[in-house]
């Protein structure tokens, strides 16, 4: 959701409302850190109308409130600067100001009427389904609100409104027989479903390694370090039966099974022995450490190992990768044993050798050659359907598609919906890592499902209003320029 409203900010003029309905009783959101210069108030100006400070605040305020819903109360200040929430504000604001300009030029007014009435209709201000003065002038208060300043940006909204709605126009009768008719279209089909079993590809060691040298940067190394490893080992400490028992008894709870069940002392000794001995062991451990850290003792190997070897446990390599060359971590459990790091070096992901690369590469190489020559005979099997080994389907519609074998239900969906999207009498449909080679035989026109009316009406209308908004706030873009007076609102 957040991803498409930044995408699509500069359309959501429609979605996010300045302060009115949506977010009547949201607490108010200042601007944090922010601190730009306007003029006179103002922070730009569209057209003729002026983009007053206040009312970017005010949108500033319902957009971050809505982000930090869907964030589950976890925006800030800083989180909000990430995102741009602030020009997602004034982008809203710019459009809407464009509209207002088109609305004066074109005499669309609001009258004080329609102002109350809209006013008095919103729920957040209503008690018992009336319009309740106090509910009203307590939200304009919580939000540090003038009545005025409230009511003016209401008078904008249903302006904005009453535009949009004098520009709309609904569907119809062409287009939704047009519509109507490519929904109820039927097609029966002569197909065959071709699979990478259908086809043999045979490993080319020159071809392999001319593949490689197309794709070398795809190959490389793992990031690897060399490193210098203390080893404490645990497995000989010494343990009496007494402290054994003292030690499950005191730590009883980490021992469970499957379940959840505590186990008993007998079932959980092997992992308690290792446990106690682990604690013994690290005073030892932490002594090697400082020995190996003043130089007085060597590492017990030196070894080069790629980022995440399981040699090593994961929480190791965590904190390795946030060390940099010439590094002692502190003793940490690994297995058995203590281990006690030094970053010795760090070598960069490079360039694999071919030989190094070959098995990686092969398994592409083959998954590309056999969609290669999968196509290669689904072409070949085109041209002479009619005397393959083809299935001749039932009628298929778009809901009506479950009838293709061997496509399961998914394949079928996917191909169906390909298929009525497509102007080729005849051709070849991929579908997962399938391909169907089709020719349609027979095509009908089922009749009209008249439950589907208003579904179909809706989507055209649908389908025309984005296409309006979108070449309508175009043209706004160019009939009405922007200057903005303060920075930060724009790219």
């Amino acid at each position: 959701m957040i991803s498409w409203m930044q995408k699509h900010n500069k359309y959501l003029v429609w979605t996010i409302w300045i302060a009115t309905i949506a977010f009547i009783g949201a607490g108010f959101v200042g601007w944090g850190s922010y601190h730009f210069g306007s003029k006179a108030g103002n922070v730009a100006k569209v057209g003729n109308i002026e983009i007053k400070q206040s009312r970017l605040n005010m949108v500033y305020s319902n957009i971050y409130n809505q982000y930090n819903k869907m964030l589950q109360g976890k925006l800030d200040d800083k989180k909000a600067k990430e995102m741009g929430l602030v020009k997602q504000a004034f982008a809203t604001l710019a459009t809407q100001a464009k509209i207002l300009n088109f609305a004066q030029d074109n005499g669309i007014i609001v009258s004080d009427k329609e102002v109350a009435d809209t006013l008095q209709s919103i729920k957040g201000f209503q008690k018992d389904g009336v319009f309740n003065k106090s509910i009203y002038e307590g939200y304009l208060n919580s939000q540090r609100l003038k009545a005025k300043v409230f009511e003016a940006t209401l008078r904008d909204e249903i302006t904005i409104n009453k535009t949009l709605d004098l520009l709309q126009t609904k569907s119809l009768p062409l287009e939704e027989e047009a519509v109507s008719s490519a929904m109820n279209v039927a097609d029966k089909l002569l197909y065959k479903v071709l699979t990478p079993s259908d086809i043999t590809v045979a490993k080319d060691k020159a071809k392999l390694k001319s593949y490689w040298e197309s794709h070398k940067e795809n190959f490389m190394t793992k990031k690897a370090y060399k490193l210098s490893i203390v080893w404490t080992a645990s497995n000989e400490t010494a343990i009496t039966d007494d402290e054994l028992k003292n030690f499950y008894e005191a730590n009883s709870f980490n021992y469970t099974d499957t379940a959840g069940k505590q186990l008993s002392f007998d079932a959980a000794r092997e992992k308690v022995s290792k446990d106690l001995k682990l604690k013994k062991t690290k005073k030892t451990a932490q002594k090697s450490y400082i020995a190996f850290k003043k130089g007085k003792i060597e590492g017990s190997e030196n070894i080069i190992l790629p980022l995440g070897d399981p040699k090593l446990s994961k929480m190791l390599w965590d904190e390795i990768q946030q060390k940099n060359t010439g590094d002692i971590l502190k003793p940490k459990v690994v297995g058995d044993q203590y281990a006690t790091v030094k970053i010795i070096g760090i070598q960069e992901p490079k360039v694999m050798r071919f030989e190094e690369a070959e098995k990686e590469v092969t398994e592409l190489y083959m998954l590309e050659a056999k969609k290669e020559a999968l196509l290669t005979l689904a072409e070949s099997t085109l041209k002479n359907l009619k005397d393959s080994d083809a299935t001749v389907s039932d009628f298929v519609t778009l809901e009506q598609h479950d009838n293709l074998k061997p496509l399961n239900s998914q394949e079928s969906l996917q191909f169906s919906q390909k298929l009525f999207t497509s102007t080729k009498e005849k051709g070849i449909i991929s579908v997962s890592n399938k391909v169907v080679v089709y020719d349609i035989m027979e095509q009908k026109l089922l009749p009209m499902d008249s439950n589907k009316t208003d579904f179909i009406k809706g989507n055209i209308d649908q389908m025309k209003r984005r296409t309006f908004e979108t070449n309508f706030i175009k043209m706004l873009d160019k009939k009405y320029p922007t200057e903005v007076y303060m920075g930060g609102l724009v790219n």
